[in-house]
């Protein structure tokens, strides 16, 4: 997950502040000024540390970076509370460390800062039982059960803080995907519908008349061949635009029916064998189980042609592209799997958008009609995909 974004203005306000607060308690008051002690020493290069990593990290926002602010920043803390025992108030800090990385919203980072920060008070606690006895931290040791027992229960607060934000937010980003995904479906049934409307007409008018010509006895066999010919291919035009027409108004009456995805797999497989076979690519196909859907077998089987046509695509030569379908608890899951170009976690953001597509030719209606497909049954699409490793494509439907 990501940090939350502020303006720059805004983080490099703050940030000053945070770096006048630590020089000033460096100079302002510090029993401990103008000698050389390790102590001070320490806190000296800790504040200039910790405020070049503050002043860069806009800058240069990496995992790194962000890791080395924890670290620096927990050292920095530790470090008031060995050097600096008569403030009371650094204990405080040490509760707070965890806290930090919340601000980065990684839950690798804030698990590291949980544990380190745990492990690094519990030997704190531990030297102070066994070898300082009270006699640096008195406020401490009178009651040593009862601190440790209120950082732990500091701990398990930040936390509890820390799993209600990630879940909120993981909710959030699912239902930002949603409106995102009906946004592209409204607008692409829009244009569909719109252009659909004006070819349509034209198409019929060309229709009729071929089908008039056919009919004309002066034509030879050849030139009526020739009219069939044009008439199936104009056909096939049309269920293309009856197809995206469906993203403009789906049909959800349309009759449904017990499908075998074995069947339905096997006739899409054999059909686009030789469409692989020419590009020196071959199809694998591994149907485990029952796999039976409620469905229009036609849309699915269209759904599958658009994934798997995809997958041969991206493919390199040689390739095996692989499609697994099983029964798993209540669904029929079936995965596509090529090891072609791939895809970033950008491209598969946008996979669904109209008019986009990684193709040079492509118009991205194809997938489109996919999404679309799936939703209509209930169903999820997911991809996992890495650059130049190729691409996994699950789809999941509900079994009956």
């Amino acid at each position: 997950m990501r940090e939350i974004n502020f303006s720059k203005k805004t983080y490099y306000t703050v940030v000053w502040i945070i770096i006048a607060i630590m020089i000033s308690g460096v100079f302002v008051d510090n029993p401990r000024i103008g000698k050389l002690e390790v102590g001070y020493i320490t806190h000296c290069i800790l504040v200039v540390i910790l405020s070049i990593c503050l002043l860069l990290y806009p800058k240069k926002s990496t995992n790194f970076l962000r890791i080395t602010i924890i670290i620096v920043a927990s050292i920095f803390f530790y470090t008031l509370f060995i050097f600096y025992p008569e403030t009371f108030s650094t204990f405080i800090f040490l509760c707070l460390i965890p806290a930090l990385s919340i601000l980065y919203f990684d839950s690798r980072l804030f698990y590291f800062s949980l544990v380190f920060n745990f492990v690094s008070t519990t030997f704190i606690f531990l030297f102070i039982m066994v070898l300082d006895k009270g006699h640096l931290y008195p406020h401490i040791e009178q009651d040593l059960i009862g601190n440790f027992a209120n950082f732990i229960v500091s701990q398990i607060i930040i936390y509890f803080i820390f799993y209600l934000m990630n879940v909120r937010i993981k909710k959030l980003q699912l239902y930002y995907e949603q409106i995102q995904q009906s946004e592209r479906l409204k607008t692409t049934g829009q244009l569909s519908a719109a252009v659909a409307h004006e070819i349509r007409n034209p198409l019929t008018v060309v229709s009729g008349f071929l089908q008039l010509f056919k009919q004309d006895s002066t034509l030879s066999e050849e030139q009526k061949g020739h009219c069939t010919l044009m008439i199936n291919e104009l056909n096939t035009a049309e269920q293309v635009i009856s197809q995206f027409l469906t993203l403009a108004k789906p049909d959800k009456e349309k009759v449904t029916e017990a499908v075998d995805v074995k069947l339905i797999l096997q006739s899409v497989t054999d059909l686009l064998h030789s469409y692989g076979h020419i590009h020196d690519k071959s199809i694998e196909l591994n149907v485990n189980g029952d796999c039976r859907i409620s469905a229009n077998h036609i849309e699915i089987k269209q759904l599958l042609i658009n994934i798997i046509k995809n997958a041969i695509e991206a493919s390199k030569m040689g390739d095996i592209i692989q499609v697994i379908a099983e029964s798993e608890k209540n669904f029929v899951v079936i995965k596509v799997i090529d090891h072609g170009c791939g895809m970033t976690e950008e491209e598969i953001a946008t996979l669904g958008t109209p008019f986009y597509s990684l193709k040079s030719k492509g118009t991205g209606l194809g997938m489109m009609i996919c999404f679309s497909i799936v939703k209509k049954y209930k169903g999820k699409i997911e991809f996992q995909s890495s650059k130049g490793e190729g691409t996994t494509v699950t789809v999941r439907i509900p079994s009956i």
